[in-house]
């Protein structure tokens, strides 16, 4: 209900003078002192009032004749209230949205307010996925031979492609000696932004996909210090799909064949490279810093990204609430078992010492960590202690 002579005689009965609901203009309706005028929520104040009292702190009177319609407000007001001027969400000129901003549901609602229809917007890469191996079969292989293993990293790092909204082209299996020209010139004619092989890439005989990088493009690295992972191949590698089209960029990984190693890999190096070339404004992973539950050896010689699950706490062992990460188990870089639900990784410094339980230490967020389990404190003052230290976490 708005009101300009509310100001001025408070609580009282006035009669009801007309309606402006949303939608329509509010046209030849005027409010004079002694006036009121029924306004649905998003509807045009009409000439004349200058506040307005909801509905649920009035009660209608004589609700039934059309001709002597009343109301009786319960409530003072003033001067603006429950009033939204024209323009005071957006203002005129005001930028809405930048380049390099993630668009979402919000986003898209607040290009629709403003009349944005259409935006321009960078594609999600384009991923080929190849495994090399002689002793890699294909998943559904019922019976393995001797020395023969279902190809894990193909199902693995197809799956994280896809997760991370890629489109992704599959490659298949190469044997040791069939990684040649061809399979890299099919992911090239493709089109594909980024090319990853699994396997293949350390130091024996049959090691083909590194000198096979270094023949078609620029191998910029192929250790990296780190534990799992140091087998790592980075490469970019110039293209033209055709005669008058410009050169391109292809970025190549040849990860390493251990599962474990290659989807760590996949997370610290090619998370970020699809960040980047999807236009993110900022590439890398949320990093938060943890307390693990159990003590941890550190290696002596390489930092290491050690599998975990993080969870928030509640719970006040540790003296406040805050992150907590458990550990999934034994981290040999051949089981794939120690990855099943981890969500983190913890960054662990080369210091070949005993981290105690309870350390700070930097995490790499991998996954959701939404449903995590999350241990309820019986303090009382866990809430308020769960606002304070999440605004310092994160």
């Amino acid at each position: 209900m708005g009101t300009q002579w509310w100001l001025q005689m408070g609580l009282g009965e006035y009669p009801v003078i007309a309606e402006a609901r949303a939608g329509n203009d509010g046209l030849g309706i005027t409010v004079s002192p002694g006036t009121v005028a029924y306004v649905t929520t998003g509807g045009p104040i009409p000439d004349g009032a200058d506040a307005v009292v909801q509905v649920e702190d009035t009660e209608e009177i004589d609700k039934h004749s059309l001709d002597s319609r009343k109301v009786r407000i319960f409530v003072p007001t003033s001067k603006g209230v429950d009033i939204r001027p024209v323009g005071c969400e957006i203002e005129t000129d005001a930028v809405v949205l930048t380049s390099g901003q993630r668009i979402g549901a919000s986003e898209i609602g607040l290009l629709a307010t403003v009349g944005v229809t259409m935006v321009k917007v960078y594609p999600t890469p384009t991923i080929g996925v190849l495994s090399t191996g002689d002793e890699l079969v294909e998943p559904t292989t019922g019976c393995l031979n001797r020395g023969q293993i279902r190809d894990s990293n193909w199902a693995m790092i197809l799956a994280a492609s896809l997760q991370h909204h890629c489109k992704v082209l599959d490659l298949g299996i190469a044997r040791d000696d069939e990684v040649r020209e061809n399979i890299m010139s099919t992911a090239i004619s493709a089109g594909v932004d980024i090319i990853l092989t699994s396997g293949g890439v350390s130091m024996g005989n049959r090691d083909y996909v590194k000198p096979l990088l270094q023949k078609r493009g620029t191998l910029h690295f192929s250790k990296v210090w780190m534990k799992p992972g140091k087998p790592l191949n980075f490469a970019e590698i110039n293209s033209r799909l055709a005669e008058n089209m410009p050169m391109k960029k292809i970025f190549t990984f040849g990860l390493p064949g251990n599962p474990v190693s290659g989807l760590v890999c996949f997370h610290i190096f090619v998370v970020p490279t699809i960040h980047r070339l999807a236009g993110w404004e900022n590439p890398h992973l949320l990093r938060v810093q943890a307390c693990p539950l159990q003590p941890l050896k550190t290696d002596p010689a390489r930092p290491e990204f050690h599998h975990a699950i993080v969870r928030w706490e509640l719970n006040d062992e540790l003296g406040y609430p805050g992150f907590a990460a458990e550990n999934t188990g034994h981290q040999r870089s051949s089981r794939i078992l120690s990855m099943k639900s981890a969500n983190a990784l913890l960054e662990l410094p080369a210091t070949g010492s005993v981290m105690a339980a309870g350390t700070f230490v930097p995490d790499i967020i991998i996954s959701d960590i939404s449903n995590a389990i999350c241990k309820i404190s019986s303090s009382p003052d866990s809430a308020s202690s769960f606002q304070r230290s999440i605004m310092q976490e994160l």
